[in-house]
């Protein structure tokens, strides 16, 4: 079994030192899901809701989302971040919106967390800007989908 790099030998919970870690490219890629009624979905793929641009507004929150992680996880490092993109897609089959971030940086650790909080504001907001429609909305599949750089090299989600 792996063991836990965020705790020290005594068990207690401490940042990890990357310092001495290679500075490589790293990217990451993450997904959420905002299911909801198809009633829902027609108000943002149409413009008709109440609170403005779903879409728009979930993208620029996701984005700042990245760029605030190590304000909100306490043991993850702040990264000089370079790039995050956040796209948002409505999706009838679902029905709902899916949601992808992709944040690139080059540093000393990657950028998994950033890519996952940013999928997570983003799927917030879509809930905050269409509560009012429908308050049983339910975010799920909140999941990284690839990394990549570093030692421990590529994953794919299967």
């Amino acid at each position: 079994m792996a063991t836990l790099t965020h705790f020290d030998a005594e068990g207690h919970a401490h940042m990890v030192d990357v310092s001495d870690k290679e500075v490589t490219a790293r990217l990451a890629v993450a997904e959420a899901l905002v299911v909801m009624q198809p009633e829902t979905l027609a108000l943002v793929t149409e413009g008709r809701a109440k609170k403005g641009d779903v879409l728009g507004v979930a993208r620029l929150a996701g984005i700042m989302g990245a760029k605030k992680t190590a304000d909100l996880i306490p043991l993850c490092h702040p990264l000089p971040v370079t790039k995050v993109a956040v796209d948002l897609v409505p999706d009838a089959a679902l029905p709902g919106i899916r949601i992808t971030a992709t944040v690139r940086t080059t540093g000393q650790t990657g950028v998994e967390m950033e890519a996952l909080t940013a999928a997570s504001t983003a799927a917030l907001t879509v809930y905050d800007m269409l509560k009012a429609a429908e308050k049983g909305m339910v975010i799920t599949g909140i999941r990284l989908l690839m990394k990549d750089g570093g030692k421990s090299g590529r994953f794919e989600a299967p």
